[in-house]
């Protein structure tokens, strides 16, 4: 008996056309499907549109439409397609990751670097590839599908602008490989044994709240640290992308850890992150980076994701703005998205 699949259209290339002024999303999901051979044999497929736009414009309150397209209609699907734009797919795999965990069915974004109308599109294959991994009973989790890679959908970071191969696992191994029709799945989707769990019915905890006053600030020769006074007004929470490993500058005065603590000390909340792609971040190796790290307002990014930093500080400050509820929220594993302390 075939699998039942929602696919979820949001807009993206894959849905877009030429206007005369530039791409722009046009095509539906029941459209996009219609170009795809044999993509009825897989699964019965369903059709939603919460929305048609250019993931450029995609924003946390798309986020939760999302999320709740979904939660509406998990338990009448066996897994979930969402067709999102590629510019920031990895911050809505992200935040569905926090939205809805736990999840014993698939729910994959994908998309494509080209429309599903260019004659040279990877769309046909990734949507294709999509649904046959949110068909598979093994399959769980939010996951990115994306030129025969599936990643965990924490992980996933979208690394160049053309190339089919857009997106990399950051710093943790992709779950599978798809050559073709099949699944291949790699040790970091593996459990004990070497076996994929069997689902058990359970339903996914679901989570409502989200605080989008997050920002990110990357470190730049002589950025004064001032900004974070002027930050106040609008943000609750600043993601800080230092130098290196860990590096915060000092000048030879006090001003950056003056302005960092007194951020911290207002009651707001300050992660701390690299700017360099891979590794992670470790504070005490340099003297630069070792003032802030044994202390508990400061919360570390480790070698997580800017995408999944941004939405899981969104979602644990939507859950609770006590600093102790937050930083057990924040140090959670959630699908992968950073080693178990």
């Amino acid at each position: 008996m075939k699998k039942r699949v929602l696919i979820i259209a949001t807009g993206g290339t894959i849905a877009s056309t030429s206007e005369g002024e530039g791409l722009t999303p046009t095509a539906s999901g029941r459209e996009l499907a219609d170009k795809v051979p044999l993509l009825d044999t897989i699964a019965d497929l369903d059709f939603v549109q919460p929305m048609n736009i250019d993931s450029t414009n995609m924003r946390p309150r798309d986020w939760l439409r999302i999320k709740d397209v979904i939660a509406g209609a998990y338990d009448r699907y066996d897994g979930f397609v969402v067709l999102h734009g590629t510019d920031t797919m990895a911050y809505t795999a992200a935040a569905l990751s926090y939205l809805i965990q736990d999840s014993e069915k698939p729910i994959v974004l994908t998309g494509s670097q080209q429309p599903m109308a260019s004659p040279f599109t990877d769309a046909k294959l990734n949507l294709y590839q999509s649904v046959l991994y949110a068909a598979d009973e093994a399959s769980r989790d939010v996951n990115v599908v994306f030129s025969g890679k599936v990643i965990a959908g924490t992980r996933a970071h979208k690394q160049r602008t053309m190339s089919f191969n857009a997106f990399m696992s950051m710093n943790y191994p992709s779950l599978a490989y798809i050559r073709n029709d099949r699944i291949v799945r790699a040790g970091a989707d593996l459990r004990a044994g070497g076996a994929v769990p069997e689902r058990t019915g359970a339903s996914p905890r679901v989570c409502g709240e989200l605080d989008e006053r997050v920002i990110v600030l990357k470190l730049t020769p002589e950025l004064q640290p001032s900004i974070f006074g002027l930050l106040k007004r609008d943000y609750d929470a600043v993601i800080l992308e230092t130098f290196g490993i860990g590096g915060i500058p000092s000048y030879g005065d006090n001003s950056y850890e003056d302005a960092i603590l007194d951020w911290v000390e207002s009651g707001r909340t300050l992660v701390v992150t690299t700017q360099v792609p891979e590794e992670g971040l470790d504070l005490g190796v340099y003297e630069v980076g070792r003032a802030y790290a044994e202390n508990p307002g400061i919360l570390k990014g480790d070698d997580m994701s800017t995408e999944a930093l941004v939405a899981k500080t969104m979602w644990a400050l939507g859950q609770s703005r006590d600093p102790e509820q937050v930083r057990e929220l924040f140090y959670r594993e959630v699908n992968h998205d950073r080693m178990p302390r």
